[in-house]
């Protein structure tokens, strides 16, 4: 039986681990084919190889923060897989700590990642996205935009991760006003604590302190966030899902 993204082309950054892999084996198991994106491209080529019995898959080694970069992922990926049905914008640095004596290259670095990444993914599809949903096999194009709790309610000791996903909560809202007429559908997955390497380029002092919040409680799993993109690129046409917020069960903020 072929899947529900039959004849569509998925681009997944931030493929190499985590969240993004797991989307990217979601959506191949959908039938799309897939261009999977992030720095480590051996862990692309592995995730690659372990996809080729089921679906195509292309590799692209960028850096989103990258406007070049970007433009070229986004070119190579419609020259060689023939359009963009898909794009999930899933790259992003989770820094945290207190604002005072924060080294600031931190901050950078999410704005460049979180916040301009995604921007520039974005507008790099977007007139591709826009065709494909003028058009077979669905009629219907998806950006799908992972923030994070962190974009709902900030907390001490995550000001600018927290502002950098706001960011993205807003961008996502004006972004979907402008082309949901258009049958491009845009939507935020928001997840809690999950289990990802996300967290794993913090200092030491702040990997303690959310060993102390997060260490006694069921964590969710990359799987449990894909299933949710997976959700929600898989509705039918008319009906578009916004935003999904996925927590633990034991997670109380």
């Amino acid at each position: 039986m072929s899947g529900r993204l039959e004849g569509t082309v998925a681009l997944i950054t931030g493929a190499s681990s985590g969240i993004g892999e797991a989307t990217a084996l979601a959506l191949g198991a959908e039938g799309a084919s897939l261009a999977v994106a992030a720095r480590r491209v051996d862990r692309l080529e592995g995730l690659a190889e372990r996809l080729s019995g089921s679906t195509r898959v292309l590799v692209h080694q960028v850096d989103v923060s990258d406007e070049d970069q970007v433009r070229r992922m986004v070119e190579q990926t419609v020259a060689e897989l023939g359009r963009l049905d898909t794009l999930v914008n899933n790259a992003g640095v989770m820094l945290l700590g207190p604002i005072e004596g924060a080294p600031t290259e931190e901050w950078r670095r999410m704005v460049g990642v979180n916040f301009l990444g995604l921007f520039y993914c974005t507008h790099a599809a977007l007139p591709h996205l826009l065709a494909a949903a003028d058009g077979e096999p669905r009629r219907v194009a998806d950006v799908v935009n992972v923030s994070s709790v962190a974009g709902r309610v900030a907390r001490r000791d995550n000001a600018v991760y927290s502002a950098t996903k706001f960011g993205v909560g807003a961008f996502s809202e004006s972004l979907r006003q402008e082309v949901t007429g258009r049958h491009v559908r845009v939507t935020v997955v928001e997840p809690g604590a999950t289990r990802t390497e996300l967290a794993l380029q913090n200092r030491p002092e702040v990997l303690e302190q959310m060993a102390r919040t997060f260490g006694r409680i069921e964590m969710l799993g990359a799987e449990d966030i894909a299933n949710a993109v997976a959700y929600a690129v898989t509705q039918p046409r008319h009906a578009s899902v916004n935003e999904l917020l996925v927590r633990p069960t034991e997670q109380e903020r």
